[in-house]
């Protein structure tokens, strides 16, 4: 659990944190930070509190209409103190720290983000990220991003944003409209910079649609669908959700270029969350990295409880879950796999776009928009590049129960009223587990 001081030093992480680190509180102890965004959805939570950006506020009017983000962002009680000799680390996920908890590198006893500094150099072909409205920063966001954790530096033939023209699969030179509220932005810095550190080698395709309506998103998809499969296969990264609703499997041959592997957050709530429900797509769902207080040493992973999961009676069960028919039924169950989302244990993430008029720089973001990209990378690091999402999960679903692929999450709850509980096996909650290497992936 976190204490409300948090000041360790990572003094063998690459490079230094600029003094003004918006986004987090201003320091008790006077160290000049920007404050924190003026949003008013959150709720507190031990150590401090987690903030959730209008864009990520759920409205049933919005159902299979509009979509919402899947990103949280945890402000300390007590801040973090950080200076030019402090880099970020304490008890939150850096690149290093989540590709030794997840076994993409060798294992440091503990993966403590204070003291493991070994980052991915994984991932080829590549990786598109489909998001609304317009980053200016993107480029040099993920840029600082990167030499701070000492990844592969992004090069315009390595890292590229593309506009969707407003309803349809083709480019535009004309960049959409920004968000005013600044979620959607932080949204594609959390989205990039995850899929980085997971696959820093693989291309990164950022696909920007008009807006968040889904007569603009999907067609979004569609584009990012064709420049992955032109660029010899990869992933496609949607962390952001229409609820679930009657008629979704009416989009869901969106999700069926073939050479692409397709990727959705499962939601931060209880509940369904399409795409992620579709059975053309992998679902993310969250856990929560339990690390000592005082050493910041990995002690298990358990389910977050805010993830998203369930049936859902609008899809029918895949045969890929056939063996787990006698906990889904008749229906599509979700989520697949899952990854680090709980705020208390979030990640580093590099955004200079305002947020509800703050200019921001450092945050610790969560949500199962975390997972998605993150779980991307993973399997883009993997190197096996599945002909389909149907194929890429018949071989997770094969492995299920084997612990050198998958770390069985046999702790926590989620769901409402903490209805489901993360159980031996396949689960609501964290589905087969989240990733143990990159084998069987």
């Amino acid at each position: 659990m976190l204490h409300h001081q948090l000041t360790f030093k990572s003094p063998g992480l690459p490079g230094s944190l600029r003094p003004a680190l918006a986004g987090l509180s201003l320091l008790l102890t006077g160290t000049a930070v920007a404050q924190e965004p003026a949003i008013t959805h959150d709720r507190y939570v031990t150590g401090g509190h987690i903030v959730v950006p209008d864009s990520s506020v759920e409205r049933a009017s919005d159902r299979g209409v509009r979509a919402h983000t899947n990103v949280e962002l945890f402000f300390p009680t007590d801040g973090l103190p950080m200076t030019e000799a402090n880099t970020p680390g304490g008890l939150f996920e850096t690149p290093a720290s989540l590709a030794c908890v997840y076994k993409e590198v060798k294992v440091t006893t503990g993966c403590s983000p204070i003291v493991v500094t070994a980052v991915s150099a994984d991932g080829s072909r590549a990786i598109a990220i489909v998001d609304a409205y317009d980053d200016p920063n993107a480029m040099s966001d993920l840029a600082a991003y990167s030499s701070e954790f000492g990844l592969r530096a992004p090069t315009s033939k390595t890292f590229e944003v593309v506009y969707a023209a407003p309803g349809s699969s083709t480019t535009t030179t004309t960049a959409p409209p920004q968000d005013p509220t600044g979620g959607w932005e932080i949204e594609e810095s959390v989205d990039i910079e995850m899929a980085h550190a997971m696959a820093p080698k693989a291309k990164i395709y950022l696909v920007e649609a008009n807006s968040s309506g889904s007569g603009d998103l999907f067609p979004a998809v569609t584009l990012a669908s064709t420049l992955v499969a032109a660029a010899g296969g990869g992933e496609v990264s949607m962390s952001w959700g229409f609820g679930d609703f009657s008629g979704e499997d009416g989009f869901d041959s969106y999700f069926q270029t073939a050479n692409v592997v397709y990727f959705s957050s499962a939601g931060d709530s209880a509940g369904l969350n399409y795409p992620s429900t579709s059975p053309y797509v992998v679902s993310a769902g969250g856990t929560t990295i339990n690390r000592n207080a005082t050493t910041g040493d990995y002690l298990a992973e358990s389910a977050w409880p805010d993830t998203g999961g369930g049936a859902t009676p609008n899809e029918p069960r895949p045969s890929y879950q056939d063996g787990i028919s006698a906990i889904v039924g008749a229906n599509r169950g979700t989520p697949d796999m899952a990854f680090d989302a709980d705020g208390r244990t979030g990640v580093w993430i590099y955004d200079s776009f305002p947020v509800n008029g703050t200019s921001g720089t450092w945050y610790i973001a969560s949500g199962t928009s975390v997972s998605s990209p993150g779980l991307a990378g993973l399997v883009n690091a993997a190197a096996k590049f599945a002909p389909s999402t149907s194929a890429e999960l018949t071989t997770v679903y094969d492995d299920l129960g084997v612990n050198s692929d998958f770390h069985d999450i046999t702790n926590g709850d989620c769901g409402a009223y903490a209805g489901f509980l993360a159980l031996k096996g396949w689960d609501f909650c964290t589905g087969v587990g989240s990733v143990s290497g990159l084998a069987g992936k």
